[in-house]
């Protein structure tokens, strides 16, 4: 039977100390993920050699914090694997999430085998425990080695209201736990000789443990609260056989791993190895000229990016299986979440592995979860579901370089229309691919250039890092859509490309002067840079204390310029990027033993304390090895060798393999587990990262960025346009000109601009026209331009509601220098 927790129970009855200290998740630290190549709605992940969260149904929804071991003679002597053995973790071979994990100790030698079952929501675990002790000891004849699971349920997404009791099925003995719709048990082969369940911190496993040194507990049942379970298995020579499942009853997910237990091991594990083989021969292989090491990389990161697909909704990737900081929060969010930049990172990918059908599945999911006015949400939960609601530009950029990317890479294939050069048509009808294209076009038209987030979701502004995949963008957007919408957005983008060093690149400042350069491209600017404020205008710094939070945008450097070269928007040579090149190397670049690492800007505050205490709202920002990838993809474009790039980001990485978003960059702290060159406490892995590897093993083969778009690269050559206008709207107001340009006026109706070039004393009319993008312009054209000097004085009639804009607005025009010419 399957008692109801909150029935009386027997034995030593309801366990003491509700409702346990506050719960936490586990360390972000992850050996590895995993989950069936199937029709399994489980996830896992493993840190520090042992089963940790475990997402179900859905690859946003955690549900358990971990499950570990404790191994004891019964006799006062215990050790925890975790802490206690020294353990070894591995993929059973590249790019196959069946793990491995060794325990060694100089009692015992336990070793774990795990992964998903195919066919159920469960996740199996094999462990053989070898006792090390002298076979001719009395202690060991006496005091055989027991092994104990401990769980600890995280039911509803958080470690509060949960119940966990002791029960049966069919006779069966098994662990349950519960909180609302979400239930799991927690089985054994051989079965558990006893079982209990308590609070975390008062009467779990590892108190009882601690206190006592054996198993002498055996509560039944608890109320709602923090709570953990654990078993007491006797192997006896035998491999022990483990069941984790999930139901939306307690008898669903007891019947679940009932049967999972009544199958053969081997015969699941087979299975679930052979089904990964089979994703990674549709798989694009490495380079014959990448080392072994680095090839084998390429193949794990293609098997953690398909890990972090959803299966219950089709083509939502969340941006990691981890929590950063997990071990110090009860975050109900954490990485597990769908960004739509994220998102496009792994498709784009996915892509270049030459998963074109997994990546058309990612542009149907963003077709559905397009915002009408055509931008996505800062990030989701995979229903599409809103967590955060910033905007930001390139979330709504990313989209279209998909989909051309896609139609790219399908390109040689789509005549005959067969096998996965169909994926884009099938997936996605051409009707509801222009609709995306359209809004997303629109809205970057009518929104841009200032975004209201960068790609660090910090600052409002204009960043490069935002710039060159919106204006890559619109040019790309162009091929998909029809006159005059077409014309308009190569022309936008031509526009906001001239402008780029405008409004980004500072002469002469500070920086510049102390490193003995011109000048600098700056993190991100003022969006008030638009309406003619200084470079230097302060912008808010997140994660600093309070009163160190405004920083001049001219003393803010990041890696964010070399955007521009991965776009095609500027030349790898480009005096502006080499300049900025040697000031973002001299200010955020730092050694490791295992290679170089950047950091994202001057003043970063995402990251630990500088005593490694977790970050807490406020830090100090630590190396990020996917810029080590974003460097390396500018080395290759610099037409360097990027290996020595990949090779760091390997061994920046986790011992299994795993892509940390942040590395610790300074002395050791071994207490808090930090050490120089290996994966702080940030998320890990990093899909993003993954995703990076991939793309630039890809573009190794291609001898170019692979995220560079043929359409911008054959419009601009990395050569800077010539500015041929002036653009003025409400949101980027410019108070200048410069002389010979025309001025255009962009508006978001249909309107007349009603103005004078000699201070009112004549007028002009000029009609706006539809783009066919939600955007109306009209120039005031070149043979109309004004000398140096003069000013274009002008208001706006608005013809729908038969009314004045009732202000007047001037641009005064300057010479080239940027003098009145006066």
């Amino acid at each position: 039977m399957v008692p109801d927790p909150t029935e009386g129970a027997i034995g030593l009855g309801a366990a003491p100390g509700a409702p346990g200290i506050g719960p936490t998740w586990s360390s972000s630290a992850k050996d590895a993920v995993g989950t069936a190549h199937s029709s399994s709605r489980v996830w896992f992940t493993v840190g520090h050699g042992v089963l940790n969260e475990v997402y179900w149904p859905r690859v946003d929804a955690p549900q358990v914090r971990d499950l570990g071991f404790i191994v004891a003679d019964g006799a006062g002597w215990w050790s925890e694997v975790k802490r206690d053995a020294k353990s070894d973790v591995r993929f059973v071979e590249p790019g196959v999430p069946a793990i491995i994990a060794v325990h060694r100790h100089e009692r015992y030698l336990l070793t774990l085998r795990i992964c998903a079952d195919g066919h159920a929501d469960v996740v199996r675990i094999e462990a053989r425990l070898e006792d090390r002790r002298p076979a001719s000891s009395a202690e060991r004849r006496s005091h055989p080695l027991r092994l104990y699971p401990l769980l600890a349920p995280h039911l509803g997404f958080s470690g509060l209201h949960n119940r966990a009791w002791v029960g049966t099925y069919k006779g069966r003995p098994l662990l349950f736990a519960q909180n609302g719709g979400s239930n799991l048990a927690l089985a054994s082969d051989p079965g558990p000789v006893r079982q209990s369940v308590g609070y975390v911190g008062a009467s779990d496993g590892w108190q009882d443990f601690s206190a006592n040194g054996r198993m002498s507990w055996t509560y039944d049942a608890t109320d709602a609260g923090n709570v953990a379970g654990m078993l007491e298995v006797v192997p006896d020579g035998e491999a022990v056989q483990i069941a984790l499942g999930f139901g939306a009853r307690p008898e669903e997910s007891a019947i679940q791993v009932t049967a999972a237990l009544a199958g053969h091991f081997d015969v699941a594990w087979n299975e679930y190895v052979d089904d990964w083989d089979g994703f990674l021969r549709t798989c694009t292989p490495a380079p014959r000229e990448l080392a072994q090491e680095l090839a084998a990389l390429y193949l794990d990161s293609a098997a953690v990016l398909r890990t972090h697909q959803d299966r219950t909704t089709p083509g939502a990737t969340v941006a990691s299986l981890s929590i950063p900081w997990g071990n110090a929060r009860n975050d109900l969010g954490g990485y597990h979440l769908v960004w739509s930049r994220d998102l496009v990172e792994s498709a784009g990918a996915l892509v270049a592995l030459g998963a074109r059908a997994s990546a058309a599945r990612t542009l149907a999911y963003l077709v559905a979860t397009q915002e009408p006015d055509g931008h996505w949400f800062q990030n989701q939960w995979v229903d599409g579901v809103a967590y955060w609601g910033g905007v930001q530009l390139d979330e709504a950029a990313y989209p279209i370089l998909l989909a051309g990317a896609i139609r790219r890479a399908g390109a040689a294939h789509m005549h005959g229309r067969t096998g996965e050069a169909q994926a884009f048509e099938h997936l996605v009808t051409e009707a509801a691919l222009d609709r995306m294209l359209w809004a997303a076009t629109s809205f970057i038209a009518r929104m841009g250039p200032a975004t209201e987030q960068d790609r660090w979701e910090e600052n409002a502004g204009l960043t490069p890092s935002t710039l060159a995949p919106v204006v890559a963008a619109l040019v790309v957007a162009a091929d998909f859509l029809s006159e005059p919408s077409a014309a308009y957005c190569r022309e936008l983008a031509d526009d906001w490309n001239a402008s780029i060093e405008d409004w980004t690149y500072v002469q002469g400042s500070r920086i510049a002067r102390a490193y003995g350069v011109d000048g600098h491209y700056v993190r991100i600017a003022s969006p008030d840079v638009l309406s003619g404020a200084p470079l230097s205008t302060p912008v808010p710094v997140r994660n600093r204390a309070p009163g160190d939070d405004m920083v001049p945008a001219d003393e803010m450097v990041g890696t964010d310029f070399l955007a521009l070269v991965r776009f095609g928007l500027r030349r790898a040579d480009d005096p502006r990027i080499l300049s900025t090149l040697a000031v973002a190397d001299a200010l955020l670049k730092t050694e490791t033993p295992n290679g170089p690492i950047w950091h994202r800007y001057t003043g970063d505050g995402y990251g630990e304390h500088a005593d490694g205490q977790p970050f807490d709202g406020t830090g100090i920002g630590r190396g990020w090895p996917l810029l080590v990838g974003e460097r390396g993809h500018y080395e290759l474009e610099a037409g360097r060798d990027p290996r020595p790039y990949l090779d760091a980001m390997r061994r920046l990485g986790s011992r299994g393999g795993m892509l940390p978003e942040q590395v610790w960059d300074t002395a050791d702290i071994a207490d808090r587990g930090l050490f120089l060159g290996q994966p702080s406490g940030s998320a890990m892995p990093l899909a993003w990262a993954h995703a990076e590897y991939v793309k630039l093993v890809r573009s190794l083969a291609l001898g170019h960025s692979i995220d560079r778009p043929e359409a911008a690269w054959m419009r601009y050559h990395g050569i800077r346009p010539e500015a041929r206008r002036a653009t003025w709207r409400f949101t980027a107001p410019r108070p200048t000109m410069v002389a010979g340009r025309i001025l255009r006026f962009e508006v978001l109706a249909a309107g007349r601009v009603h103005g004078s070039v000699d201070g009112w004393r004549t007028t002009f009319d000029l009609e706006t026209r539809d783009t066919g993008l939600g955007v109306w312009t009209a120039d005031l054209a070149a043979s109309d331009a004004l000398p140096a000097g003069a000013a274009v004085d002008f208001t706006f009639y608005w013809p729908d509601s038969d009314r004045w804009e009732g202000r007047d607005f001037r641009v005064a025009v300057l010479s080239e220098d940027g003098s009145s010419g006066v």
